[in-house]
């Protein structure tokens, strides 16, 4: 039976208030308007839905039948747009996003944290993943926003945002026994350790080694960024981290090279043409404010 929403939320008002009058008043039309519909859902549903009285209309058997279904519906009706409403407000709502652990560590987190500070209701969703995993899932409407690490594939289905140029270092154990001052074929000579394979990271060293004509095999394959660090201080062999993830650790070095590695880029990644929930468009603008100064 196909029967407009619209009939049936007259009807709901109309039983609501027992008067097509202030149905008419609370759904901004007029009277006419409201009986025309009752008659056509009466014809459709062939029964007869109200009765008029001295006092305004009430329900026959099958009316207050047919209400106490349709007024089960628009509970839950309410109760779906309080939901919605409520994850795009900033007292309630929910931020899902997708983060490399070097974007985190080395922008994203001072930003969280007055985002935090600023709307402490807001649930913050992390995913710690990879920039291939991030781009995806922004194309698959999986999350609000990622902030991840180059190199990016293109993809003409996403925008991306240049946040900061981002400098790593290649870098051992105090004990390593390794040069300084060497070329990346010298370095090639030394034991790897890298993020695996489907990481932007394990993807830029593959692509910097190739182009020298050098094979990129790493010893070791860390699940995390965090992970190299302790591999690297154990003297399992040379890591590539930024550098701002030297500034508090001891017992490494830092290995120069003849020449420096190339710039990475921390990046935010959006869905093209997609508009934002609230929350995500207030950690957009603190991004944004974020970048100015830092620009500045």
């Amino acid at each position: 039976m196909n029967i407009s929403y619209d009939h049936y939320r007259i009807f709901y008002y109309v039983a609501k208030y027992k008067s097509f009058t202030r149905a008419a008043e609370i759904m901004y039309s007029n009277q006419p308007n409201l009986t025309r519909a009752i008659k056509n859902l009466e014809k459709q549903l062939d029964c007869t839905l109200f009765e008029r009285t001295n006092k305004g209309v009430v329900l026959t058997e099958e009316g207050a039948e047919l209400y106490e279904h349709i007024s089960a519906a628009f509970k839950h009706i309410r109760a779906g747009e309080e939901s919605i409403s409520l994850k795009n407000s900033l007292q309630n709502g929910v931020l899902s996003l997708g983060a490399t652990e070097i974007a985190l560590r080395c922008y994203l987190l001072p930003i969280l944290g007055r985002y935090h500070k600023l709307y402490p209701g807001i649930r913050i969703k992390i995913l710690n993943i990879s920039t291939p995993q991030a781009v995806r899932m922004i194309d698959n409407r999986l999350i609000d926003l990622a902030v991840v690490t180059t190199p990016i594939e293109p993809n003409d289905k996403i925008t991306t945002i240049t946040l900061r140029e981002l400098t790593e270092v290649p870098v051992c154990s105090t004990e390593f026994d390794a040069e300084q001052d060497i070329t990346l074929k010298e370095l090639a000579g030394y034991p790897i350790i890298s993020l695996g394979k489907g990481s932007s990271t394990y993807d830029m060293y593959f692509k910097l080694f190739t182009e020298e004509g050098l094979d990129f095999s790493p010893d070791i394959e860390a699940a995390t960024a965090d992970q190299i660090l302790p591999l690297v201080k154990h003297g399992l062999g040379v890591g590539f981290v930024p550098e701002e993830f030297l500034d508090t650790e001891t017992g490494i070095k830092r290995i120069s090279l003849s020449r420096p590695l190339p710039m990475r880029e921390i990046t935010l990644v959006r869905k093209k043409r997609s508009s934002l929930a609230l929350p995500a468009k207030e950690l957009l603008r603190l991004i944004n404010e974020q970048k100015t100064t830092h620009g500045k």
